[in-house]
Parts: structure tokens; C-alpha cells; sequence
């Protein structure tokens, strides 16, 4: 009896798939799992196995994991023992591979709002700007873990004690050149591209790095 039921149960996965799909391609959404599976009419084991499906064929995020428990290493002791160089360059490491995910997994929605983000708006600061937009792809980039990293290095990195003043004030031009090096990367995620977007995203902080670098030893570039 169990092996006439089973085409059944693939048919109705593969219905709610295409209904799933339909709210996707509309920007939509999805709202949490109780309430999509009222939408659909569906009990809530059924819904699961499609969103697993669409997860496992990358057209859906995997959900984002919040926990309380404190992380094992703490933002304000590793400050201690680190600097801005160290952070770029750890963040050189990740935030090129985040921004390949994100190409392969964020879903519409969340492609719309780092292609919007990736332009600084009129009154928003440059840092705050930046920190958005770089927080976007790691929640886009269907890794928890990755996004916990991204988001305990930005914590490090903007400690007060590794702060680097700038050599000059910031301009407009400036967050111009920032946001054409962030639309680059939006755009390539845009295009389900990871080579171009872990490509632009490694230029852009190969720049950043050099502009580090030239804070802390402003002499070595006039030399």
C-alpha cells in the first residue's frame, strides 16, 4: 500500500514547488512556515520537503539560524591582540567566498535589496553604508556559519581601538568609487555569476586593503 501512495506524495512536493515558485518569481517573500503552509493549504511535513527541494537546487537561501548562546571568543579580547591589517586581510579571505554563495544562493528578494544597497543614499555615512551592504551577502550567502564570522570580524574591525584615521576627509567622490566597486559585485550576483562576483569583491578589498595600509604608514607612499 505504501508504494501507491508514494507517486501521490511526489506529485503533491512537486505541486507545491511550482506554487513556491510562482511567489519567488513575483519578489516576493515567503512568509514564515506556518503561515505559508495555511497559504497553500498544505500540513507543514509536506511544505518542508519542497522547500527542501528548491534549497537543495539552490533557487532558496537555508534558513538563518539565530542563537543566544555567547560565542566562544569574545570581539573585545581578540581586538587586544590584532589590527586593521589583520582584519582586512582575514576579511579577504571570507568575504570573496560569501560573495560567490550569494551569487549561487540569494534568493530574488534578497538580490533586490543588496542591488539597492550597493548605492550609498544622501545621508547615510559611508561606514554605515558599507556595513549594510557587506552584511546583506553574508546573510545571502546560505551559510550561517560564514555569516556568524562576517558579522564577529565586523565587530572586531570596528572597535574604536583599531580605528585609522583617514589621511584626508571623505568626499563624495570617494563613496562614489566605493559604490561602483559594490555595484560591480551586486551586479555579478545579479547575474548568478560567482566567478565575477568573488572577483570584484576581492578587488574591492585589495583597494581597501591599500588605503590601510597607506594610513598607517602614510610616509612609504610619498617616498
Amino acid at each position: 500500500m505504501s508504494r501507491t501512495r508514494q507517486p501521490e506524495v511526489s506529485n503533491d512536493v512537486a505541486r507545491l514547488v511550482t506554487q513556491i515558485r510562482a511567489i519567488i518569481g513575483k519578489g516576493e517573500e515567503l512568509p514564515p512556515e506556518r503561515v505559508l503552509a495555511g497559504l497553500l493549504n498544505v500540513n507543514r511535513h509536506r511544505l518542508r520537503l519542497a522547500l527542501e527541494t528548491l534549497r537543495q537546487a539552490a533557487e532558496l537561501p537555508r534558513p538563518v539560524i539565530r542563537r543566544n548562546d555567547s560565542p566562544v571568543l569574545k570581539s573585545d579580547v581578540v581586538v587586544q591582540d590584532t589590527n586593521a591589517l589583520e582584519v582586512i586581510e582575514l576579511r579577504m579571505v571570507l568575504e570573496p567566498a560569501i560573495a560567490r554563495l550569494a551569487a549561487v544562493r540569494a534568493s530574488p528578494v534578497q538580490i533586490a535589496k543588496i542591488l539597492e544597497a550597493a548605492t550609498t543614499p544622501r545621508g547615510v555615512t559611508r561606514t554605515i553604508g558599507d556595513i549594510a551592504f557587506h552584511k546583506l551577502l553574508a546573510d545571502s550567502s546560505g551559510n550561517q556559519l560564514a555569516a556568524s564570522l562576517y558579522a564577529f570580524l565586523r565587530r572586531v574591525g570596528s572597535d574604536h581601538r583599531l580605528h585609522v584615521p583617514a589621511v584626508s576627509a571623505v568626499t563624495r567622490e570617494r563613496i562614489e568609487l566605493r559604490d561602483q566597486e559594490h555595484r560591480a559585485i551586486a551586479e555579478a550576483i545579479a547575474a548568478r555569476s560567482p566567478d565575477a562576483a568573488e572577483q570584484a569583491m576581492r578587488q574591492h578589498l585589495r583597494r581597501v586593503q591599500h588605503e590601510i595600509a597607506d594610513r598607517l604608514n602614510p610616509l612609504a607612499t610619498t617616498a
